[in-house]
């Protein structure tokens, strides 16, 4: 068993970005050597920490899971592992600095069934060799103009982030495969403890971002692409969404066809606060995968790299029935895995002349895969408000280690949350695919798509 002892930031820097920022310049030919000395080719610290407890990255988790086949059901290469410790509310000040204020508001919350299954720490990112390289490249030519990257392509656009809002432009640019197909639902958890289908859904995704035989010259701003067609429940089969999101805020286009009108309808304001058209209202824009989205609603800052306790390599809930899978106010502690990593840690607040329901937030980015795994939102009477979650799967055959969806989060207010692209029961989990046609994310298509 590893000590879980306190740690002091690692790292404490004064960088922010404020609306209609300047830019921010690439690192020099030097510092981005380190990419290929003590730093991992995506930006992380090669090296474990003192204790050990969290290993040295050794090139990730590439090696393919007995059995798998392409879209079929995702096992848990590490079933053998056993607990190193189990965290909850009796012993959790022991261990409160490796966990976030959400986690701790949540042991608090519900002291009789959620916990913190501490797992050995399994450092199992990868990425293909070109994303690599073009990582590298980044990091000597990307700026950050005005909140939005230029001269970035097909790898993490800062992997050497000097800024609040290059960390978060690295979770939105993250890894995770160049196309993909999921069936997926949204669920709802209410505060009396009931469990409420909104979506069930077949999803299309695309990153034109990670066109393997793209370049900065050809790329155009628009970095993903999504089509979600819902068969259910009965009150919601035949709604469609179709969403192409831009680096340039309003650029991002979002269209939703509507069967009582039997019409696509553009969705207007389709970002921040707005609640989206895919989670029944129940889930904010920026709420997707932590966060997603534009970024000038907020000033964002570095407060420093930490060692955390975070959800991790969780194969264990994907692979877990959604009957048990499920708790009454949260995801089955049964189900979870917790490992210690080192996360960045970055802090938003509303900026001047903006509004937000969570003027506050604070975001836990993974240093190895860039995932924002954990948000704490703070509302606008100062109060914790909720805790947003992610649930990082590895996935040899991509290669990677990413959120395949299976994010969500906990109002720790009113007692209600939302569980959202959970595939534990579905025969098909994150299909990688060959590049979809264009037209396939257009409000023509979505037309096409209705069947009421």
């Amino acid at each position: 068993m590893f000590p879980l002892k306190s740690l002091p930031l690692a790292i404490t820097l004064a960088c922010s970005t404020a609306f209609m920022s300047p830019a921010w310049s690439a690192v020099g030919a030097d510092e981005a050597a380190r990419l290929k000395t003590d730093l991992t080719p995506l930006g992380a610290e090669k090296a474990g920490n003192k204790d050990g407890s969290i290993p040295a990255w050794t090139g990730g988790h590439t090696t393919a899971i007995p059995g798998f086949r392409n879209g079929g059901k995702r096992a848990d290469p590490f079933a053998a592992d056993k607990p190193l410790l189990q965290i909850t509310a009796k012993n959790m000040d022991q261990h409160a600095d490796r966990l976030t204020d959400g986690v701790k508001a949540m042991l608090k919350k519900y002291p009789d069934s959620f916990r913190v299954d501490v797992y050995p720490t399994r450092r199992t990112a990868a990425a293909p060799q070109w994303v690599y390289d073009n990582t590298a490249r980044n990091a000597v030519k990307a700026e950050l103009k005005d909140l939005v990257p230029s001269n970035a392509y097909g790898g993490i656009p800062f992997p050497i982030p000097k800024s609040g809002a290059e960390a978060m432009w690295n979770h939105s640019l993250r890894w995770r495969g160049e196309a993909w197909h999921v069936a997926v639902k949204g669920i709802q958890g209410t505060g009396d403890g009931k469990h409420v289908v909104t979506t069930v859904a077949s999803g299309d995704f695309q990153m034109p971002y990670y066109f393997k035989d793209g370049s900065p010259e050809k790329f155009d701003g628009q970095f993903w692409s999504i089509r979600l067609i819902n068969s259910g429940p009965p009150l919601r089969a035949g709604e469609g969404v179709v969403g192409r999101e831009h680096m340039v805020g309003d650029k991002t286009q979002v269209w939703a066809y509507i069967t009582g009108q039997r019409r696509v309808r553009k969705v207007p304001n389709a970002c921040c606060d707005t609640p989206t058209p895919a989670s029944a209202g129940i889930s904010m824009f920026d709420q997707t995968d932590v966060f997603n989205g534009r970024l000038d609603r907020f000033d964002w800052k570095i407060v420093g790299k930490k060692e955390m306790l975070i959800p991790y390599n969780g194969n264990k809930l994907l692979a877990t029935p959604e009957a048990k899978a499920l708790d009454k106010h949260h995801l089955a502690s049964d189900a979870m895995r917790w490992e210690l990593h080192r996360v960045w840690v970055i802090e938003a607040t509303v900026a001047a002349g903006k509004r937000h329901l969570a003027p506050k937030r604070r975001y836990y980015l993974d240093e190895d895969t860039w995932i924002a795994v954990l948000a704490d939102h703070w509302d606008a009477n100062g109060q914790l408000w909720q805790m947003g979650f992610s649930n990082p799967v590895v996935m040899p055959d991509l290669p990677a280690t990413t959120s395949p969806g299976m994010f969500g989060f906990y109002d720790l207010i009113s007692g209600a949350w939302y569980y959202d692209g959970a595939m534990n029961d579905s025969a098909e989990q994150y299909r990688i695919m060959p590049r979809y046609s264009d037209t396939v994310f257009t409000p023509e298509a979505l037309t096409g798509e209705g069947v009421r």
